[in-house]
């Protein structure tokens, strides 16, 4: 809308000449009909305007015309500042981004009227006034720089502010379906979900670079949130942090077990996170399974984590015994506890699992910690030392497999 020059900007621009004054007082008369003009015919041709409510228009936007109007009138007259002339505009900028109206619309609204009253001036002037209108034009165009920047930036607050309440609670309802505190049924229903879903769980290893920022982090999880979409389509929801996270996507009649959609997302989520990518994916016959599905994938990958699996999709299938002997019962406090001698010794522990991982292969364990066979005999010896455990043995085996599962010692 028009307006007058920015508030605190006292001194910067001369003031009005007497003859500018004067060409501007004679357009003051004219302020209701050129805001009725504005609001009922100017607008119409702004892409959505014909869509607002006909009360929006004849009250809210023809209020703002003439308040726009009358602005810049008065500071014409008096260039005093007062920080709360630019009130109304910012509340109306709020009010269309809460709305929904695209910013180019509003932004336009605002160059529209600018452009009327400026050839209501011109309308005004007379031959000998082409001066004063250059200042008039000069003062208008000063005071609609100063406007758009105001109502751009309390649209954008707003906008993000909306952004950020629609995101917390779409986060709060995919939180409620995978942890059961909300009705399962009203969570899929207010997600867009429908029928069985595939629940995915992610663990993307953030990067162990001290130095990275917080920005870096959010940077990540939006690439991570960019290949679920594409890959997953905008029938999915997710809850995602830095290390990963939860996927609910509706499940595809050619791939009921998830199999080749983990596949192909672990694919693209190497490109943009690197190889140490693991998934699992679940499936859920209703709304009431997502809980249950979301802690067994989740499982899934702690389970494949603690015994060494390389990276990648992992099945159940993949680690059937090792989740079997991860679960808990009354035995499980002091099978843990069998490794406690070496918990501070992160080497022993490592070379443990690897060991395990290889089927009790000394040479692949030195091959892929990186050492000579004859170290990995040496930490071998020093675990059975410690912790009594003969890892040689098939009972020894088990019991170091099941303590490091439910330690959950997986390598970070």
């Amino acid at each position: 809308m028009p307006s007058a020059p920015p508030p605190g900007r006292q001194g910067a621009y001369p003031a009005p000449s007497p003859a500018a004054q004067a060409l501007a007082a004679r357009c003051e008369s004219r302020v209701n009909e050129l805001a009725r003009r504005m609001a009922r015919e100017s607008f119409e041709r702004l892409p959505g305007y014909r869509d607002l409510p006909t009360d929006v228009k004849d009250v809210e936007v023809a209020a703002t015309v003439r308040h726009g109007l009358r602005l810049f009138l008065h500071r014409v007259r008096d260039a005093r500042d007062d920080d709360g002339d630019y009130r109304l505009f910012r509340e109306r900028a709020a009010q269309r981004a809460d709305e929904g109206m695209p910013l180019h619309t509003l932004l336009r609204s605002h160059s529209t009227a600018v452009h009327v009253l400026w050839q209501a001036l011109r309308d005004e002037a007379v031959a000998g006034e082409e001066a004063a209108l250059l200042e008039l034009v000069d003062l208008l165009l000063r005071g609609h720089e100063a406007v758009i920047g105001a109502v751009a930036e309390t649209y954008l607050d707003e906008q993000a502010a909306l952004f950020a309440e629609r995101r917390e609670h779409h986060r709060s309802l995919v939180r409620g379906l995978l942890d059961g505190s909300l009705p399962p049924a009203r969570a899929f229903e207010e997600l867009g979900l429908e029928g069985p879903a595939l629940v995915v769980h992610l663990h993307v290893p953030r990067e162990r670079d001290p130095a990275a920022s917080a920005v870096a982090d959010r940077r990540r999880v939006r690439r991570v949130q960019t290949v679920l979409d594409r890959a997953l389509g905008s029938g999915a929801v997710s809850l995602l942090d830095v290390d990963g996270g939860h996927v609910i996507a509706p499940r595809r009649t050619d791939d009921t077990d998830g199999v080749r959609a983990c596949e192909e997302l672990a694919v693209r989520l190497r490109q943009v996170c690197g190889h140490d990518v693991r998934l699992a994916a679940v499936t859920a016959a209703t709304a009431q399974d997502v809980p249950a599905a979301a802690r067994t994938a989740t499982d899934i990958v702690r389970v494949a984590r603690a015994c060494g699996r390389p990276a990648g999709p992992h099945r159940m299938d993949d680690v059937l015994l090792e989740y079997h002997l991860s679960r808990h019962d009354e035995s499980s406090d002091r099978i843990a506890a069998l490794l406690d001698p070496v918990g501070d010794r992160p080497e022993l522990v490592e070379t443990l699992r690897v060991h395990l991982e290889h089927r009790l292969d000394r040479r692949g364990t030195a091959h892929r910690l990186g050492l000579h066979p004859n170290t990995v005999d040496n930490r071998l010896a020093r675990i059975t030392e410690l912790t009594g455990l003969d890892v040689a043995s098939p009972r020894g085996s088990a019991l170091a497999l099941a303590a490091l599962l439910l330690r959950g010692d997986a390598p970070r």
